[in-house]
């Protein structure tokens, strides 16, 4: 990452709001100005004015064409001989591949082995026989150590996701054209965060032009490397990251992101239950950075598509799950980016289970059946409620009949029914024990 950042010191000017102007230029007539979007129910939930800001139609399908072209476009004609190389978790990578075949340069893309395969082919519809795609490892970071070798192998330039002030200031024309179609300037921008060139392009932008704009940047709680890098004062490598929220899902933010977004003070939320992170700073107040549980985020995703008729991915949702746990004034503008809209259909089986459990209507049992005839069904008839149904049932022993320990899912009517459905279950002489979301038998499970 480090020979990325050297390359973009010498070769890049400055990021500011000057430069995201002429981004705003160089990607005009290519890159679509997206709508933004009035969103009357999230309105009437907040008491807010909230507008969506919908990536999700750009050609690609999300926001990282923008700054994929502003980088290329302004490539030498040496350098675009030589080619272009990138890693992405897949929606960067759609970017690159469009540059590529709009100005008709080879490209190799390293994406993770684990990346839906809706994206990789559109990867490969976008780059039109330009661009060659490589899978390879688990996560971002293992692709982008990839990509880099053959980089320093090949001649052939790092086109960066969010580590370079060109990919920026591109995605920062984002916050240029939300001050032009609102007419006024925001309240509040919510902006979903990744490996952070997105929000720090945006907050670039609205410190110069729209200083008063809060600006709330909101990752997954699986992922959080910006709150870790802004608690330790510096990018830190996460052990560990929950990819389900493939587009957000990095170990390690930038070094550019860190370096704007630590300066401009505010705080951190680390968990909404929990005391705030004060940081000071010459922008204090105006920055507040968030985590949304991966659960709030799905059932964002579901809302989304079943009102609005939005498709995002997850990391298009969640800014949208950042409402749950953000105080706005009421009546004031809210801006939330969706940011993305490459969801793999076959994913909505994970997403709407992970969105029942955190809504608290799905739960799992180990249940010890007493040894004798008729107790399922003692089960069913005196523990179940009324609008409780099972959605999983399996006996741990596959030879058991009607007797023994079994998995037991159940989708509750409603989330307060869990009490009753509990006392229920303690009153039996059945033994029940409860899988807590998280635990290693839970994580098993799902």
């Amino acid at each position: 990452m480090s020979n990325t950042r050297e390359l973009a010191d010498v070769k890049a000017a400055p990021l500011d709001a000057r430069e995201i102007d002429a981004a705003a230029k160089r990607i005009s007539g290519v890159v679509d100005a997206t709508p933004l979007q009035f969103c009357p129910r999230l309105s009437a939930a907040t008491g807010a004015r909230v507008f969506l800001k919908r990536e999700d139609l750009q050609i690609v399908r999300s926001f990282k064409i923008r700054g994929a072209y502003n980088l290329i476009v302004q490539l030498s004609e040496a350098e675009k001989a030589a080619g272009v190389v990138c890693a992405s978790a897949g929606n960067h990578a759609q970017g690159v591949a469009f540059a590529c075949s709009s100005m008709g340069i080879r490209g190799r893309i390293y994406v993770p082995a684990n990346t839906p395969k809706q994206k990789r082919d559109r990867i490969l519809t976008h780059g039109a026989g330009f661009v060659e795609l490589i899978a390879t490892g688990q996560t971002y970071d293992a692709a982008a150590e990839a990509a880099a070798a053959d980089a320093r192998r090949t001649g052939a330039t790092m086109v960066p996701p969010f580590d370079d002030p060109r990919t920026a200031a591109g995605q920062g024309t984002i916050a240029a054209e939300i001050l032009d179609q609102l007419g006024e300037e925001p309240d509040t921008v919510i902006v979903p965060v990744g490996g952070g060139g997105l929000i720090a392009g945006i907050a670039t932008y609205l410190q110069e032009r729209s200083p008063q704009t809060a600006i709330v940047g909101v990752e997954p709680s699986g992922a959080a490397s910006m709150t870790a890098a802004l608690v330790a004062g510096a990018p830190v490598t996460l052990p560990e990251i929950d990819p389900f929220v493939d587009g957000t899902a990095v170990r390690r933010i930038g070094d550019l992101p860190f370096e704007v977004m630590s300066s401009l003070g505010g705080e951190v939320v680390t968990h909404s239950s929990l005391p705030l992170v004060a940081r000071q700073g010459p922008g204090a107040g105006n920055f507040t950075m968030m985590h949304s549980d991966e659960g709030a985020v799905c059932t964002a995703l579901l809302g989304l598509y079943q009102n609005e008729g939005v498709i995002a991915e997850p990391s298009g949702a969640l800014a949208v799950a950042a409402l749950d746990n953000l105080t706005v004034e009421p009546g004031s503008t809210v801006v939330c980016l969706i940011s993305g809209g490459n969801n793999d259909v076959s994913r909505y089986g994970e997403i709407l289970e992970r969105s029942l459990v955190h809504k608290g209507l799905k739960h799992y049992f180990l249940v010890d059946f007493p040894q004798e005839p008729g107790a399922l069904r003692r089960f069913l008839d005196e523990v179940l409620g009324p609008d409780d149904d099972i959605t999983l049932f399996e006996y741990v022993k596959r030879n058991n009949r009607e007797t023994g320990a079994a998995l037991v899912g159940v989708e509750l009517g409603s989330a307060d029914g869990i009490t009753s459905l509990l006392e229920r279950m303690a009153s039996s002489p059945m033994k029940v024990e409860q899988l807590e979301p998280g635990s290693p038998a839970y994580r098993y499970l799902t």
